[in-house]
């Protein structure tokens, strides 16, 4: 695949009407039907953010903190893979509202379910479902949740994001740890009373091990298992919990076999003698682990890796949790990253959000407790958000979108690969699954300088780690959406090296 390389006058960048000129780009073809109605290709107006998103920022900087705000929305307006904002500017969106959107903005059949006549009492009240389910919840979690099941898993628990979902697994997980200890019997009188003063046995001083640079939510259990930027984690206390080294891969694989199958080999043997170390202080009763570090710079690792890292968990009688807030509901190509493993012994706990929608977990029967009340809040999720989560599944069994995300993220992985060989000084550490992909930047300001040029030209993006661009479209992104993705980021590298 060969890019032809872009020049533009100085000033068009910074005129009223920002352009960039465009290439043709051959691309395959997915047998998924476009888009409904979808823009043919993004359209800036205005520099960014622009004077109607000033003006919001301004406004909203009285009430609450705007500092990561990149600029207001018109989701209106907003169609398919293309968000656009109050000034009109129209991006290609290949953030997807930080990997959340599964099926772009205002997809028909989304909007046809929101607005069904039957569904209209989801949505005119809130109900506690732990306590007050509707007549038809059995039916809908049968439809939606269980109907993508991770295989070995019998239960689903449901949740309001990701970080709530990590917080109960790890709930769970210790219910779980203690139940075992006490022979399967029920918690004890001393338990219960010596609980309520925050004591030992009744509060026990366990652990969950978590890997460096992973990111596993922002409540406080979850913040103790979260390494990614300091940022999310300073001033707030923390529990004593293990903390492992993470692979960090060398690219091309295929270059450096020897290197990353040693360092994988060595993560393993910490994370081992970890457990074991930790079983005289605070014993381990969980590991929580990422199919992909995402928030700490899309780190990867083997599938033997994770095999083997599963077979540890089991021969220490550890609970083996699998957070696929981020990974799950087909970005990678595969509805759960972690089925690229091929388990033998499926994970205990799987956690989910964002393109699912609903958050929450999955687990093995025997991590549900016994008693209620234990793994409870008042709403236990939003059944509005099964209402979009019954959509978005048939929609993508519909349009075979997992198809779709396979052959896109082909297309757009060969498309960074040959880039990477054109800007051989600028991008580097192409690597992803399905269009779940990241390249890497010399430096963090040089990664944040493309961010910025990117969002000039036309595309919302983010970055992930010190100096990696993140890719997360929807899965109704094709290669047609790619191409224009790859000229855009071309133009861009381009204008960042200089003549």
């Amino acid at each position: 695949m060969s890019f032809d390389e872009n020049t533009v006058d100085d000033d068009s960048c910074h005129s009223s009407r920002i352009v960039y000129p465009q290439r043709p780009i051959p691309h395959p073809i997915s047998k998924t039907p476009a888009f409904p109605d979808e823009y043919d290709s993004a359209l800036m107006q205005t520099s960014i953010p622009g004077p109607k998103s000033t003006e919001l920022l301004k406004e909203m900087d009285t009430y609450q903190n705007t500092k990561t705000v990149h600029f207001f929305v018109d989701y209106a307006q907003s169609r398919g893979n293309y968000i656009v904002d109050v000034d009109g500017n129209r991006y290609l969106d290949v953030l997807g509202q930080i990997a959340s959107l599964p099926i772009g903005y205002n997809h028909p059949e989304m909007a046809k379910a929101i607005t069904d006549p039957r569904n209209l009492s989801m949505l005119t009240q809130r109900p506690c479902l732990g306590m007050l389910p509707p007549a038809d919840w059995t039916e809908r979690i049968r439809n939606t949740l269980m109907r993508f099941a991770p295989k070995g898993l019998t239960d689903a628990t449901t949740m309001m994001c990701g970080s709530c979902s990590n917080e109960n697994a790890f709930k769970a997980a210790f219910i779980w740890y203690r139940t075992k200890q006490r022979m399967g019997k029920p918690p004890t009188q001393e338990d219960m009373t010596s609980c309520m003063s925050n004591a030992a046995p009744g509060a026990p001083d366990l652990s969950i091990l978590s890997f460096s640079g992973g990111f596993h939510g922002r409540l406080l259990g979850c913040m103790s298992t979260t390494h990614s930027k300091a940022i999310h984690k300073v001033d707030i206390p923390a529990f004593d919990w293990p903390v492992t080294p993470f692979p960090s891969l060398k690219y091309p694989l295929h270059d450096y076999i020897a290197e990353n199958v040693a360092d994988e080999k060595r993560c393993l043997a910490l994370a081992e003698e970890s457990i074991i170390s930790q079983k005289s202080k605070n014993p381990v009763a969980a590991i929580i682990v990422e199919p992909i570090q995402a928030e700490g710079g899309d780190n990867h690792a083997s599938p033997d890796f994770f095999r083997k890292l599963r077979d540890i968990a089991s021969k220490h009688g550890v609970a083996f949790i699998v957070d696929e807030v981020q990974t799950g509901g087909g970005s990678t190509g595969n509805f759960w990253a972690h089925e690229n493993w091929e388990l033998e012994n499926p994970p205990d706990i799987v956690t989910f959000s964002k393109k699912m929608q609903t958050g929450g977990y999955y687990c093995k029967r025997e991590f549900r407790p016994e008693e209620g009340y234990r793994i409870f809040n008042t709403w236990m999720g939003d059944p509005s958000k099964i209402v979009q989560l019954e959509a978005f599944l048939d929609v993508m069994e519909r349009d075979d979108l997992l198809e779709n995300t396979r052959i896109t993220g082909k297309y757009l992985m060969d498309g960074l690969f040959s880039l990477s060989e054109t800007y051989p000084e600028l991008v580097s550490n192409v690597r992803g699954k399905g269009t779940y992909i990241a390249v890497d930047f010399p430096t963090t300001q040089d990664r944040d300088t493309m961010i910025s040029l990117l969002r000039q030209y036309g595309v919302e993006a983010g970055g992930s780690g010190d100096t990696s661009l993140r890719l997360r479209p929807a899965l109704v992104f094709q290669p047609k959406h790619a191409a224009e993705f790859l000229n855009i980021f071309n133009f861009a590298c381009n204008q960042m090296e200089g003549p």
